[in-house]
């Protein structure tokens, strides 16, 4: 039985420590904050509820997994799962409005046809069904293996089969970007192309730069679906730490790491910032990657030639809205009101411009949950827009973010009772990420530099789990990294993921 030090208290800090316990060991999480669930949080007031990070769960698999790995109680015995109907809607900036149901393929070509035009939905279906096969190649070692040693092969193949176009007397065209997928193979429709960039921009990646295999964005949500919990995604971290407490995990909240101690090479244990030197054979960090290098001080993590930690990403702008008047029977859990410019949007992230776009894309949450709302004569709406890591939002951003979210929920600012916004220095404080970046998935391609570090390091002992880690950023990335790195340590080096 090893003793494991975990520092942090994310869902993918939790998932290693759940796995780990299982397997034997004794653990102990140590975490800065008061509580558990990393950028899972949460917000309560008046009698509302808001969920500061994901406001709904893909692939409940990982989860499920993790569940039946660590106990006889399955995960629907703990949290309330609900497939919302319809999936999302999607109001592009002409004003036409789309909503596509939840994991039905053949469903969804039906809607865009009907709100697009004859032909949207195939032409829809034709990329989902190049989409799957860059989910086929590259989804065990992108979400089910630790990150191969030869990962420039990850990095130099793309693995999306895009269309190639032939031209007479001219070099033939295929694409390599979303951008480029969006304009070459979705029949110019303007709309449709909006629909696959979001993809990429509520992941913070650039739709101009992002590879083509971003197409398994899309794929994955529409082909395994979109589930809330009742009472918040608040509530699935909650099941986790109670499923870590049941297999004898111990917690340890406001418990500051300052550094991880080393003995002949490998890791021995963690410095609390108190002074109290906890022993451990195998140290976990969830924890941003400037952070990790600060509790090891001019020790090389990786060798050169690894895969580089991400920062630069953009942030996000949440908004939490208490209304008066209840939730319309027929209102969509999600609403996502598109840029009018998306031109102008992209520079204000990837380039030079302001905080927040002139009237950027915003996602609205509408839940239907009782429990999330003080009685039947209120509402409680999310609101969530990507933004420059480090943005410094103004009262002029605001207005343009809620004269947006007045697009999916009518009357808005007659029915608010109060609103609070968290800003990207928020989720700095709460995730040490600098500017509050938020973690992208992994994605094939790209050179690499969608790729995330490896879970092993080069310290003997020291494992990193979390969105900053292998295989990146997302509810089910952070779950398979917790399953990565316990693989790692119960069975070595030669571990090759699940089977």
């Amino acid at each position: 039985m090893a003793r494991i030090a975990v520092i942090g208290a994310g869902m993918g800090a939790m998932a290693a420590a759940a796995r780990l316990a299982v397997a034997g060991h004794r653990v102990a999480v140590y975490e800065r904050a008061s509580t558990y669930g990393g950028a899972l949080g949460g917000f309560a007031r008046d009698g509302f509820s808001f969920d500061t990070g994901p406001g709904l769960l893909q692939l409940p698999a990982v989860y499920r997994d993790l569940f039946i790995k660590t106990g006889k109680q399955p995960l629907e015995d703990a949290v309330e799962l609900t497939q919302v109907e319809p999936a999302v809607r999607h109001v592009f900036a002409d004003g036409t409005a789309v909503d596509l149901p939840n994991a039905r393929r053949a469903g969804i070509a039906d809607a865009l046809d009907a709100a697009l035009g004859e032909g949207s939905g195939a032409h829809w279906s034709a990329f989902m069904n190049r989409a799957r096969e860059a989910w086929d190649r590259t989804r065990r070692p992108l979400l089910e293996e630790p990150l191969w040693p030869n990962w420039r092969i990850l990095a130099d193949r793309e693995p999306y089969p895009a269309v190639v176009r032939r031209r007479m007397l001219r070099k033939d065209l295929s694409a390599t970007t979303l951008r480029e997928v969006a304009a070459l193979e979705l029949g110019g429709d303007p709309r449709l192309v909006a629909l696959l960039e979001q993809y990429a921009l509520a992941s913070g990646l650039d739709p101009r730069t992002a590879p083509a295999s971003a197409a398994v964005l899309p794929y994955m949500e529409q082909t395994f679906g979109t589930w809330a919990v009742r009472g918040g995604m608040r509530e699935l971290a909650r099941a986790v730490y109670e499923r870590c407490l049941q297999r004898k995990v111990a917690f340890e909240f406001d418990a500051q790491v300052a550094r991880i101690v080393e003995k002949d090479g490998r890791v021995a244990g963690v410095e609390l910032a108190e002074g109290r030197v906890v022993e451990a054979d195998f140290v976990v960090a969830g924890v941003a990657p400037g952070v990790l290098d600060e509790l090891l001080p001019g020790r090389a993590l990786r060798a050169e030639d690894s895969v580089a930690p991400q920062s630069a990403l953009p942030s996000r702008l949440t908004v939490f809205l208490a209304l008066r008047g209840a939730r319309p029977g027929d209102a969509p859990h999600r609403t996502v009101v598109h840029a009018a410019d998306r031109e102008a949007e992209l520079a204000s992230l990837f380039g030079e411009g302001t905080a927040v776009a002139e009237r950027p894309t915003v996602t609205v949450l509408r839940p239907d949950d009782a429990s999330v709302v003080p009685d039947a004569d209120h509402e409680a709406v999310t609101l969530v827009v990507t933004v420059a890591r480090g943005a410094r939002v103004t009262d002029a951003d605001m207005e343009r973010v809620m004269g947006a979210a007045g697009q999916a929920v009518p009357g808005l600012r007659d029915r608010l009772l109060w609103h609070e916004v968290r800003t990207p220095s928020d989720v700095a404080d709460a995730t040490g990420a600098d500017g509050g970046s938020v973690p992208a998935p992994a994605l094939a391609a790209a050179s690499g530099r969608l790729l995330h570090p490896s879970n092993s390091t080069l310290v003997p002992g020291l494992f990193a789990v979390g969105g900053w880690s292998h295989p990146g950023g997302g509810l089910p990335h952070a779950g398979m990294s917790g399953a990565l790195a316990a693989g790692l340590i119960v069975e070595g080096p030669d571990f090759r993921g699940s089977q």
